[in-house]
């Protein structure tokens, strides 16, 4: 937020993705999630703008539909390296450079080398990059900790923890989604 002087950042749940029909989480649940994560930061905001419209989440759409609704606001997509190199495989990528520029995360020097690759590959002058710490945990992490009945508290954001497991203890599926 800071390297971008962004006003706020909203955080997106995706509602029903087109790659992944079989979904880990509820959306709800991620929702929840998400809510609990940014709990306290005012400058966060959960965005209910995929979980509530109906059909498949495309980021194009929900791009769109921010860029129409707040027609003077600047938009970023804030995504990771590995989700830039893939960008050019979304649902028409075009659509969100038409509105939106990207801020690409970089987790290390490694990461920069790869950011600054795929951003003049993929949408030259249109992405940032944001440097921040590697941080070494996984969704694969968080699962296996949770199904073996152990603590995942030192790798969530404060809050996260309870909703993961509730929704477990409700049937949900345990597996965990990038939002």
């Amino acid at each position: 937020m800071a390297q971008l002087d962004l006003d706020e950042v909203r955080f997106v749940p995706t509602g029903h993705p087109p790659h992944r029909p079989d979904a880990a989480l509820p959306p709800d649940v991620r929702a929840a999630m998400v809510a609990r994560m940014i709990e306290g930061r005012p400058e966060f905001v959960l965005s209910r703008a995929e979980l509530d419209r109906p059909g498949p989440s495309y980021t194009a759409d929900t791009v769109e539909a921010f860029a129409v609704a707040e027609p003077n606001a600047d938009l970023w997509l804030i995504l990771g390296a590995d989700q830039l190199a893939t960008f050019d495989r979304w649902h028409e990528p075009g659509r969100i450079l038409a509105r939106a520029r990207i801020a690409a995360a970089a987790r290390g020097e490694a990461d920069a080398d790869l950011v600054a690759h795929d951003a003049e590959r993929l949408a030259p002058g249109r992405v940032d990059l944001i440097r921040m710490p590697r941080v070494n945990v996984s969704s694969t992490d968080v699962r296996r900790r949770l199904e073996a009945g152990l603590p995942v508290s030192d790798l969530l954001p404060p809050g996260v923890e309870p909703v993961l497991r509730a929704a477990s203890a409700t049937g949900a599926p345990a597996r965990l989604d990038r939002t």
